[in-house]
C-alpha cells in the first residue's frame, strides 16, 4: 500500500518539485493543500497546476478571516513584535495552516505530512511541533533536508521530469499574508546594503508618498479595531484597508537582524503596513486605560506570547495561560487612536476613551486643581528613602577608609 502524503503547497518550483519527488522517492499519493491567509496569488491556478502534477487530490481553504480573528487579532492584544521590530506575520500563519492541513490529512486518510521548509530557517520547527502535537502519528517528511538540491539542481530536476518552470526569474523570496510581507535573499543578504525599491510592493518610498499628511482614526473594543474614521469594519476589511493607507504613505517598512530560533542572525525585510499602524494604536491606548503597573506587567507577558508564537509553540499550554492574562486586561481597552501618517513616519496624536485614567484636571499647571501639591513633600521623602540611606553609608566609608589610608 502507497503512502499518502499531504503536502503544503504554494505552486512554486520548490514544492512542485515535492511533488515529483514525494511520487519518486515514496510512490505516494499526494495530496496537496493551499491554505489562504493573503497571499493574493492565483487559487485556481496553483490548483490546475496541482492537478497537472499529477496529485491525488487538491484542496484550496479561505482562511484569511479566521486568520485575522483568531490569529492577528490575539497579537494585537499582545503588542507582538518579535525583538521589538517584527509583527511575526509569517509566524502567526504556520499554525493555522498546519490545522488545515491536518484536517484535511484525517479526512485523506493520510499518512504522512510533508513541507517545503530548510533546515536553515525557523518554519521548519513551527510546522513540525505543531504537527507533533496535533497528529502525533503523522509521519513528517521534509525533503529539503534531504535532497540537498541547489536551486540550478532543483531546475534540472524540475525539466527532467516535466515540470513548468517560470520564466521570470525570482530575485528574492517572498512570504506574505494579511499581517505582513518578508522578502529575503539575493541582495538582501548584504545586511549594509539599502534594500532596493524593487524589493518593496505594499508601501511606496517615503521620498514618493504623499506631500501631505493623511489621519486615521481608529476605533477599538476590548482591545481589538473596529473600525476606521467613524466607519464600522469587519477584521479581514479593516486590515486590508489600512495596508493600502499606510503603505500609499510609506509606512509599514523594516529592515533588521533577526535572531533565529535555529541561532542564526539573518538580516530581514518586511512590509507591515497595517500592523505597524494597529500596534503603534494599540499600544498607546493601553497607555491610557491601564494602571502604571498593569503595562509594565503586561510587557512582561507579551514579550513571553510574541516567543511562544515565533519559535513554533503556539500549541503549547503556556500561551493560553498567558491570553487568560491579556484578555483581562483587554476589557477597558476600548476608545479611539487618531494617527498621522507622512512620509513614512507614523505619530499618533490623539486618544480617547471611557474607561481613560488620564485626568485633565490632575495635570493641569494651574495651582486650583484637584491634586494636593502640599502630599509631594512626604511622597518624595519615603520614595528617596533608602537612594538617600545608602548613599549617606557610601560617603561615610569612603571617608573612613580615607582616614585608615592616612594613618598608614
Amino acid at each position: 500500500m502507497s503512502e499518502r502524503i499531504v503536502l503544503a503547497y504554494s505552486g512554486g518550483l520548490d514544492t512542485s518539485v515535492l511533488v515529483k519527488w514525494l511520487q519518486e522517492k515514496y510512490s505516494a499519493q499526494v495530496i496537496t493543500v493551499t491554505v489562504d491567509v493573503g497571499q493574493q496569488e492565483d487559487l485556481e491556478e496553483i490548483e490546475e497546476k496541482a492537478r497537472n502534477l499529477g496529485v491525488t487530490n487538491h484542496y484550496s481553504i479561505d482562511a484569511r478571516e479566521e486568520f485575522a480573528v483568531d490569529y492577528v487579532f490575539p497579537a494585537i492584544k499582545a503588542n507582538a513584535l518579535y525583538e521589538g521590530k517584527y509583527p511575526i506575520s509569517t509566524s502567526l500563519s504556520r499554525p493555522l495552516i498546519v490545522e488545515k492541513m491536518v484536517e484535511i490529512a484525517k479526512e485523506e486518510g493520510a499518512t504522512g505530512f510533508a513541507h517545503g521548509c530548510t533546515g536553515k530557517g525557523n518554519d521548519q520547527v513551527r510546522f513540525e511541533v505543531t504537527v507533533g502535537s496535533l497528529a502525533p502519528d503523522l509521519k513528517i517528511i521534509a525533503p529539503v533536508r534531504e535532497w540537498e538540491m541547489t536551486r540550478d539542481e532543483e531546475i534540472v530536476y524540475a525539466k527532467a521530469h516535466g515540470i513548468p518552470i517560470s520564466t521570470a526569474a525570482k530575485k528574492y523570496s517572498i512570504d506574505q499574508s494579511i499581517w505582513g510581507r518578508s522578502i529575503e535573499c539575493g541582495l538582501l543578504e548584504d545586511a549594509s546594503k539599502e534594500p532596493p525599491e524593487d524589493a518593496f510592493e505594499w508601501t511606496s518610498s517615503p521620498e514618493d508618498a504623499p506631500n501631505k499628511p493623511e489621519y486615521v482614526t481608529i476605533t477599538f473594543e476590548a482591545g481589538v479595531p473596529v473600525g476606521l474614521n467613524g466607519l464600522a469594519f469587519d477584521p479581514l476589511a479593516l486590515i486590508e484597508r489600512l495596508n493600502q493607507i499606510a503603505g500609499r504613505h510609506g509606512v509599514g517598512r523594516i529592515d533588521h537582524i533577526e535572531d533565529r530560533l535555529v541561532g542564526i542572525k539573518s538580516r530581514e525585510i518586511y512590509e507591515c503596513p497595517a500592523a505597524t499602524i494597529l500596534l503603534e494604536a494599540h499600544k498607546d491606548l493601553e497607555k491610557l486605560v491601564l494602571t502604571r503597573h498593569e503595562v509594565q506587567f503586561k510587557q512582561q507577558i507579551d514579550t513571553q506570547w510574541t516567543f511562544l508564537a515565533y519559535t513554533g509553540l503556539w500549541v503549547d499550554p503556556l500561551r493560553e495561560d498567558l491570553e487568560a492574562f491579556i484578555n483581562k486586561t483587554q476589557e477597558n481597552v476600548s476608545g479611539e487612536v487618531r494617527v498621522k501618517l507622512y512620509k513614512g513616519g507614523l505619530q499618533v496624536v490623539g486618544r480617547s476613551s471611557p474607561f481613560s485614567l488620564y485626568d485633565k484636571n490632575l495635570v493641569n499647571y494651574n495651582i486650583k486643581t484637584s491634586f494636593n501639591q502640599t502630599y509631594s513633600k512626604g511622597f518624595i521623602e519615603l520614595w528617596g528613602l533608602q537612594t538617600r540611606m545608602h548613599n549617606v553609608l557610601k560617603r561615610k566609608l569612603a571617608k573612613q577608609e580615607a582616614v585608615r589610608v592616612a594613618a598608614k
